[in-house]
């Protein structure tokens, strides 16, 4: 079990696969679920020959369920904390729906400025802003993050399932292939975390402002996301960070779910390869 201890002494669980000289890539999580989602990319990128690393978000996972804490900047600063405990340099790092904004933050306060960051890829990542405000009338309304509060404070559980079959691998969808490992696998994830922190997590992703996070990022920043993500309106998220972003590549998967680095793992994973080689 490895672990790094942050300075307000949260315990984040991580996983450092592969050799320690090779280009490391980063993986950093959606909500509400852990470094395990990430399994699929990194056996793949391990046998490309990267060092591949994915940790727990505080209150996710095997990392501490602390209280508080449960926003970006912790967020960001915890996942420093793991990379500057493994000393990681020349890496990419890669963020899914809030790991997304996870990633940007990360990128624009810690990693860029300490010179530790090659590249950064967001992928359905919930940046620039999703809450519908007077200045983003285009966002998703408040109601929408009420109804996941509900759902987090009410029967996780049965929530959890109805989320994981229904609108984020787009299993909802008529003609869809269900897959009933990739659903329990979801529910499993969520389950093992803090409520607490899946609760206040909706707020960290909703209502966070990370225009200027994305303004600030110069490295090469490639941009996924699918064109039926019901979850994350890529007309209000991948379409504004690729105008924000100086030096971005964006990449739209007709079809494609929120979840479709799992969905459509082989097609990603290759474009996230041509992307890191290039």
């Amino acid at each position: 079990m490895a672990f790094v201890t942050t300075q307000d002494g949260v315990n984040i669980y991580y996983k450092d696969w592969g050799p320690k000289d090779a280009q490391p890539l980063v993986f950093h999580h959606g909500w509400p679920l852990s470094a395990d989602d990430w399994d699929n990319q990194m056996l793949f990128f391990l046998g490309e020959g990267f060092r591949v690393i994915a940790f727990d978000r505080r209150g996710h996972g095997q990392s501490d369920q602390v209280s508080d804490g449960h926003d970006m900047d912790h967020y960001a600063s915890d996942a420093s904390a793991v990379v500057e405990h493994l000393d990681l340099h020349n890496a990419v790092h890669i963020g899914h729906s809030t790991g997304g904004g996870q990633v940007a933050r990360y990128v624009a306060q810690y990693g860029q400025p300490q010179g530790r960051v090659a590249k950064a890829v967001l992928i359905s990542a919930v940046p620039p802003l999703m809450l519908k405000t007077e200045s983003n009338p285009e966002g998703t309304p408040l109601e929408v993050f009420d109804g996941l509060r509900a759902g987090t404070a009410g029967n996780r559980s049965q929530f959890f399932v109805d989320v994981a079959s229904g609108p984020f691998y787009g299993f909802n969808r008529e003609g869809a292939k269900v897959s009933e490992g990739t659903i329990q696998n979801w529910w499993r994830q969520g389950m093992t975390g803090s409520a607490k922190a899946h609760y206040d997590g909706v707020k960290a992703f909703s209502e966070t402002d990370q225009t200027e996070d994305l303004k600030s990022i110069t490295v090469p920043t490639l941009v996924m996301q699918g064109d039926d993500d019901q979850v994350v309106p890529y007309k209000n998220a991948s379409l504004l960070q690729d105008k924000l972003l100086s030096n971005s590549t964006l990449k739209i998967y007709p079809g494609f779910p929120h979840g479709m680095h799992t969905t459509h793992a082989d097609v990603i994973n290759a474009d996230l390869l041509a992307f890191i080689r290039s």
